[in-house]
Parts: C-alpha cells; sequence; structure tokens
C-alpha cells in the first residue's frame, strides 16, 4: 500500500436515537470520538413502513388523472377488454 494517502481507520462508539450503543470502526472523526445518530433503522419511515413510495409514483398520477376519462361514451375499461373477447374467438 502506498503511505500517507490512506485516512486513519480507528474505532469510534455509535449511540442509536434509542440510547443504544455499539463500537465500530471508521474513518469519520478520530479514536475514540461518538457518533450521536439523529435517525437511524429502528426509527426512519423508510425502514419501519411508515412511507409508501408506490403512491407518489408517475403512474399513479396518470391513472388517477385519467381515471373518469370515457371512450365513445364507454368507460376506458370497457374498451380495454373489448379487443380481447376479439382474441379469444
Amino acid at each position: 500500500m502506498k503511505q500517507g494517502i490512506h485516512p486513519d481507520y480507528h474505532k469510534i462508539t455509535v449511540v442509536m436515537t434509542d440510547g443504544t450503543k455499539y463500537e465500530t470502526r471508521s474513518t469519520w472523526g478520530k479514536e475514540g470520538d461518538t457518533l450521536q445518530l439523529d435517525v437511524d433503522p429502528k426509527t426512519h419511515p423508510a425502514w419501519v413502513g411508515g412511507v409508501n413510495l408506490r403512491k407518489t409514483g408517475q403512474l399513479e398520477k396518470f391513472e388517477n388523472k385519467f381515471k373518469n376519462f370515457t371512450v365513445g361514451g364507454k368507460k376506458a375499461e370497457a374498451a380495454e377488454e373489448a379487443p380481447k373477447k376479439k382474441e379469444a374467438k
């Protein structure tokens, strides 16, 4: 390894939001520093099921915008089923 180009890799203490602590190795801070987390996997909505990311997608926006769209007086769903019936014959 080339000398003098790598960061110092040392032990630090990580404190989770619920107060639990564990020791790990990191390049963050200095030897013996404590990293206090504001967000961790135990409390963040993305990991505990508080966020439904699918409801904010472009497809859902499109479907909501055109859900009442009609074709020739019929709902779009009925127009989609017509070609399927022809293929079945």
